[in-house]
């Protein structure tokens, strides 16, 4: 199979918040962006149902339903959005190579990078059936949908102490699923979870399913005596970590031990001239629809600035 090359100014892979957001700016700049959504069009924010805390939606929205209307935007000004996969890259030199479903080669001046991360699941079939639906990976982003109601979340870190105790600020009762018999949490956060009188810990305990038909009524939890019990819930936090979907960059580009894509402070720009990161690729610590939208007004600012340095119209 012959490949099919293409020259473009402006390459944007991924297609969540930071991805349109950058496309709306690249695209206002004369830059002519094109964009590779991506396995998940929309990212994460398409399996989310109510958003509440984006700015300008004084009612809420649904999270697909806002999605589509970035990609309006990002369109109206005249991106051309693509699907497709990008599926390994080449940074030798200027000229950015980044190969698209094993076939298309496209070459650009810029790459914005916004190809976003994916939360870490149990892997139960329940957890799948009820996402969405009572099952979160973001408390900060659904725990208000659950005031004054019992509520699980499973993790041993840093992240799980702080979502559980964001949660018992909301929640009535907040059951904190631990598998071994300690938490990974710094102490500090342990204190702090020890210290909220509404979180029960359950230590060497894993989640055997949640239960529910239509949204999350309860969960059944075994330890590590072969005992289970049921936890009457409405809501089920899964808080063990999330993966940043950057594997075809890593020989390539500056990552952290997690894999996050490392910029300079208060920049979108990588190790690569000419290569910018932005959204939960490269943000492990606020993972929020406008944060990534903000480091996508970056990623294109910056990238129209290298542009005009290089005197590449």
């Amino acid at each position: 199979m012959t490949e099919q090359l293409e020259h473009i100014q402006c390459l944007i892979i991924g297609s969540g918040p930071a991805g349109y957001t950058a496309a709306i700016y690249a695209a206002r700049a004369g830059l002519k962006p094109t964009m590779y959504q991506g396995l998940q069009p929309g990212g994460q924010l398409t399996i989310t149902t109510e958003v509440e805390n984006y700015p300008g939606y004084p009612k809420g929205t649904q999270g697909p339903e806002m999605m589509e209307d970035f990609k309006a935007q990002a369109e109206r000004f005249g991106t051309d959005i693509r699907w497709g996969l990008a599926t390994s890259v080449d940074f030798t030199g200027p000229i950015h190579k980044v190969k698209i479903d094993e076939k298309t080669v496209i070459h650009a001046d810029t790459v914005i990078i916004a190809t976003g991360a994916s939360a870490k699941w149990l892997g139960i079939e329940s957890e799948q059936r009820l996402n969405g639906f009572g099952v979160s990976a973001c408390a900060v982003c659904d725990g208000f949908f659950f005031k004054e109601q019992d509520v699980a979340i499973v993790g041993a870190g840093d992240t799980a102490a702080e979502e559980a105790t964001y949660l018992a600020k909301l929640c009535r009762k907040v059951y904190m699923i631990v598998r071994k018999d300690e938490m990974r949490a710094s102490k500090a956060m342990q204190q702090r979870v020890l210290n909220t009188p509404n979180i029960e810990i359950l230590f060497n305990s894993e989640t055997k399913e949640i239960t529910g038909d239509k949204s999350v009524e309860g969960a059944i939890i075994k330890n590590n005596k072969g005992e289970e019990r049921r936890l009457n819930i409405t809501g089920f936090f899964v808080a063990i970590g999330h993966k940043p979907n950057t594997d075809i960059f890593k020989n390539w580009l500056t990552l952290d031990e997690t894999g996050y894509i490392q910029t300079i402070p208060g920049t979108s720009k990588t190790n690569i001239p000419g290569v910018f990161a932005t959204g939960d690729a490269q943000d492990k610590i606020y993972r929020q629809a406008v944060t990534a939208a903000g480091s996508g007004c970056m990623g294109a600012l910056d990238a129209e600035r290298y542009l005009a340095e290089k005197g590449i119209h």
